[in-house]
């Protein structure tokens, strides 16, 4: 059985991990965003005029989930001292 203070572990580094990765897809999408357009256009047969919205979504839904289900619990479990 997992301790409450293994827990605060494993969801700081998932944390940690999931943040960095929200780092390199946007870093990623503001800086390759024609090239990446080209690949996911020919890709899933989506119009270019399209994609930015769709990579706004994206960004965003992951990084609610990323908040909601990865940085509050670490931060819950770290305020209530474990």
């Amino acid at each position: 059985m997992i301790t409450l203070p293994q827990l605060t572990e494993v969801l700081g580094w998932a944390s940690l991990i999931n943040l960095a990765y929200l780092l390199l897809a946007t870093v990623t999408v503001v800086f390759m965003r024609e090239s990446l357009a080209a690949v996911h256009s020919r890709l899933f047969a989506i119009d270019r005029a399209q994609l930015p919205a769709a990579y706004f979504r994206y960004l965003g839904h992951y990084k609610i989930v990323t908040l909601v289900f990865m940085v509050a619990p670490y931060l819950a479990l770290k305020i209530m001292g474990h």
